[in-house]
């Protein structure tokens, strides 16, 4: 993350569990991401500036505004008798917290520091608002960061696209957020999932079929690692793969060959994976449940994990290996996964995650200079993501740094590299 040298500051809201509320509903990964225990670096940030200049008060009163919209936003949660619970809470007045920030230090320092001690799974709340303020009349940088439990990558965008309407709001002296669609609770969307009958025989055994592939674990990098019985600091490589007229190259690459571009993108991962490991292409693949419009504008995680598997490079072939991964990730995990004692904890876990960012609610007309924030952690596993925004394609990937990883990792980012330029440019 760029951020500019300045103040900062971030608003906290102190929040307390109402005693008198009932439980909610814990969604499978929730429930997951919690049993983990209370711990820094599990947040989600995103920082953008305004369009339109506004005051630290003005932005207050409007993420005040925010989080009384947002139903996740309002609730915190605890463990009782060993079981994750999540609740309704009380907020009091907001009020800026100052976090010193000498010249001598990089502000996503300071920042990043903030963020690890409040916005832990069991902070309440485990959400803030930061303000970084360069002086001399530039606008700051607004940081809305989140504990993963509430959020996903497209509920970061949607606060974004509220905070900004609820400033516009307020100076128009018009009803905050009346012009925004209503935002239902994703505690609603975990309680719907959870009544859904069990997922078809042919879903599970497609499940147990990948998994057994690698053992009964999810699946694994198909290089090695190294020693990852534990979790190692981490390596992020960042590429550039194809700027915007290349990336509009590349769709059509993938129209005139019938599929979309994510399935292009498989085939060549697809094709490296028989070259360089001898096996298919198989990873954890996130999905996402937003599938009816009501949960277009609500925030909350709504991304769940499936897996993929590709034995045959050919696009086509690919195509119908993304859609089968959309359907494995559309039913209830706890019950596919609980032969397993839940996801099977795997160090080398691979995963592929795809995000087109043309789908997501950005509001280019009230923010720019967008990013994406995530937290420095340790890792055993491998984690690609592929962005697909107005500038391009973008690869992260996000690795365990051990020697054997460092060698064999950058050679297979490297091969994934080169295909894809190679769709249109030719080898």
């Amino acid at each position: 993350m760029s951020l500019p040298q300045g103040r900062v500051r971030s608003l906290l809201i102190p929040a307390e569990p109402l005693p008198d509320a009932e439980p909610l509903t814990v969604s499978f990964d929730q429930g997951r991401h919690l049993g983990e225990g209370d711990r820094s670096g599990s947040w989600m940030a995103i920082s953008f500036r305004l369009r339109a200049s506004a005051a630290p008060d003005e932005i207050a009163d409007a993420w005040t505004a925010v989080v009384e919209r947002h139903g996740t936003l309002g609730t915190v949660f605890d463990v009782t008798d060993g079981q994750v619970r999540v609740r309704e809470a009380r907020f009091g007045a907001g009020r800026w917290i100052e976090h010193p920030a000498p010249a001598s230090r990089l502000t996503r320092d300071v920042l990043r520091e903030v963020l690890d001690a409040e916005c832990r799974p069991f902070a309440s709340p485990s959400h803030r608002l930061c303000l970084v303020e360069p002086g001399g009349g530039a606008d700051p940088t607004v940081v809305i960061a989140s504990d993963h439990s509430h959020v996903d990558m497209w509920s970061l965008l949607i606060l974004a696209r509220d905070l900004a309407a609820m400033i516009d709001d307020d100076r128009e002296a018009a009803p905050l957020g009346g012009g925004l669609p209503v935002a239902r609770a994703f505690a609603d969307h975990s309680a719907e999932l959870a009544t859904r009958p069990p997922a078809p025989a042919e879903i599970n055994t497609r499940w147990a079929e990948i998994l057994e592939a690698e053992g009964g674990r999810m699946p694994i990098f198909p290089l090695t690692l190294g020693d990852v019985s534990t979790a190692r600091a981490e390596i992020v490589d960042v590429r550039d793969v194809f700027d915007a007229d290349e990336m509009e190259d590349f769709h059509g690459v993938a129209a005139a060959r019938g599929v979309r571009a994510i399935a292009l993108a498989m085939s060549v991962m697809t094709q490296i994976s028989l070259e360089m490991g001898g096996q298919p292409l198989r990873a954890v693949f996130p999905v996402h449940s937003r599938h009816q419009p009501e949960w277009h504008d609500a925030v909350g995680w709504f991304i769940t994990n499936s897996v993929i598997e590709c034995d045959d490079p050919s696009p086509a072939a690919c195509a119908r290996s993304v859609k089968e991964a959309v359907a494995l990730g559309s039913h209830p995990l706890g019950p596919i996964l609980a032969p397993y004692g839940g996801m099977p904890a795997t160090p080398g876990m691979f995963a592929v995650s795809w995000l087109d960012t043309g789908r997501l609610p950005i509001a280019a007309d009230r923010i720019r200079d967008v990013q994406y924030v995530s937290a420095v952690i340790r890792t055993d596993g491998v984690m690609i993501w592929f962005i697909a925004n107005e500038s391009g394609l973008h690869l992260r990937c996000r690795y365990p740094d051990t020697p054997e990883a460092r060698r064999n990792v950058s050679r297979w980012l490297d091969a994934v590299h080169a295909g894809l330029r190679d769709t249109i440019e030719g080898p």
